[in-house]
């Protein structure tokens, strides 16, 4: 019976059936908050997907995602600067995050979004939407072409739902 901290930081119970949580040892007893604990106990505690997810976004980094990230972090500071766009520019540091590590991660609908929101994603969509859309489509063709660059191709398809509609959603781990 031991307990882990998760990539999120809770706790997780290993060998005991009934989930009871065991007596905190090493790290845990001497740290009063479980985001804090060894990186190695950490990475114990992520197991084969969550090591896969990390390579695969490490992977995405190099081969284009940081660009991507910035050209949507740079997207949103002008929206900024023009007033009435700040609404967008949220979405677009909103996008900057979701483009910076895919992998593990997905866009869900919020249930707070309402008739604004579907107003700014029809200007979106006229404005900016189908352009940055079609740049991740052309670009996950282009990545399908080598055996390594599929999951990367699958993370630009990912990202063409929320380059189309980026208002109403939000960003939740997926597990």
């Amino acid at each position: 019976m031991w307990t882990v901290a998760s990539p999120r930081g809770a706790l997780r119970t290993r060998g005991r059936p009934d989930g009871v949580r065991s007596a905190p040892t090493g790290d845990e007893a001497r740290c009063s908050n479980p985001s804090v604990i060894s990186p190695m106990r950490r990475w114990r505690g992520w197991g084969t997907i969550g090591i896969v997810r990390f390579l695969l976004n490490i992977l995405w980094l190099i081969f284009g995602g940081l660009f991507i990230a910035l050209g949507y972090a740079i997207a949103g500071l002008i929206c900024f600067i023009l007033i009435v766009t700040i609404p967008f520019g949220i979405a677009s540091f909103r996008m900057a995050n979701y483009a910076l590590w895919p992998f593990g991660r997905e866009l869900v609908k919020r249930s707070d979004a309402g008739v604004a929101s579907a107003v700014g994603n029809v200007l979106w969509l006229i404005v900016a939407g189908w352009w940055l859309a079609l740049g991740h489509i052309v670009t996950g063709i282009a990545q399908f072409v080598t055996i390594i660059g599929i999951p990367l191709g699958l993370a630009n398809f990912k990202l063409v739902q929320v380059s189309l509609f980026p208002l109403g959603h939000e960003i939740v781990d997926s597990d």
